[in-house]
Parts: structure tokens; C-alpha cells; sequence
């Protein structure tokens, strides 16, 4: 699968760790940063990015990370066509793709450790989208007003 990933300095070491895990699974992955630790860098420099490749089809799904989890969501989702959301437990990173279809999730370094980070992330990338006329509907609402919020901006 190609993937995206992107971190802050709060998310810099999970980022690093997922990133080695998901090549050695034989994944492609985009880094879409930081490429260095620096305690003064801001989530929205590599999340949007990210969600932009994301929304444009570059890769498939993608992967935010900061210190909660919560800026990174914000920021991924004012990208439209982003579903993004923020993840701490198994049944949501499942549960998240197979009803809602999102495409990035959010995790917080300082939230979750490794180990729990890696099964959320394997439950993420398995998970399939149902397709449900009730999760399409949905979704079509959303897409709406991501058009409606574009044409009042013009």
C-alpha cells in the first residue's frame, strides 16, 4: 500500500519507528516529515502536505502524528476530501474505515506507546470501507459541504 507519513516534533519518534515497521511489511512510504527533531516546528508544515497527497490520490491513506493527536486531525481535515480522525483504540481504527472511510488517522505520541500504536495501525490498514448505502449517504453529506464551503470561499 502507499502510504503517508507525517510528524511534528511531538510525533518525530513514533513517526521514525511506524515508518521502518510499515517498509520492513513492504509498504511504500512517503515521509512527508519532519526530517529532524526541532522543538519549535509546527504539525500543520507536514500534516497538510500529507493530507493534501492524500485527498489528491498520491498515496493511499495516510498517517498524522503529534504529542496528542488532536492538532493533527484538525489540521488534516480542513483539507478537503480528508477524513481524518483521531485514534487511541482498536475498534475506532476499525470501525473508522469500515463506516466513515477515513483515510487518515491521527495518533498521539504521548497518548498511546508503541506497541498499541502498531496495532492500531495494522487495524487501520486492513480494514476496508462496507460501502453501506447508509455510510454512502453519509459521506455524500460531507462531501457536500466541503463543496459548499469551496464556492463560499470564491
Amino acid at each position: 500500500m502507499r502510504l503517508g507519513l507525517a510528524a511534528d516534533h511531538g510525533g518525530f519518534h513514533l513517526k521514525n519507528r511506524v515508518a521502518e515497521q510499515l517498509r520492513n511489511l513492504g509498504h511504500e512510504v512517503t515521509d512527508f516529515g519532519a526530517d529532524r527533531l526541532d522543538p519549535q516546528d509546527d504539525y500543520p508544515d507536514y500534516v497538510i502536505p500529507l493530507a493534501r497527497a492524500v485527498a489528491q490520490g498520491t498515496v493511499e491513506r495516510g498517517l498524522a502524528i503529534c504529542g496528542s493527536g488532536v492538532g493533527a486531525a484538525i489540521a488534516a481535515n480542513k483539507v478537503p476530501g480528508v477524513r481524518a480522525a483521531l485514534i487511541h483504540d482498536v475498534f475506532s481504527a476499525r470501525q473508522g474505515v469500515e463506516d466513515d472511510d477515513i483515510n487518515v488517522m491521527c495518533l498521539g505520541e504521548r497518548v498511546v506507546g508503541p506497541a498499541l500504536a502498531w496495532d492500531l495501525i495494522q487495524t487501520f490498514l486492513a480494514a476496508q470501507f462496507s460501502g453501506a448505502g447508509r455510510h454512502r449517504r453519509r459521506l455524500e453529506k460531507i462531501a457536500a459541504l466541503e463543496i459548499g464551503s469551496h464556492h463560499e470561499q470564491e
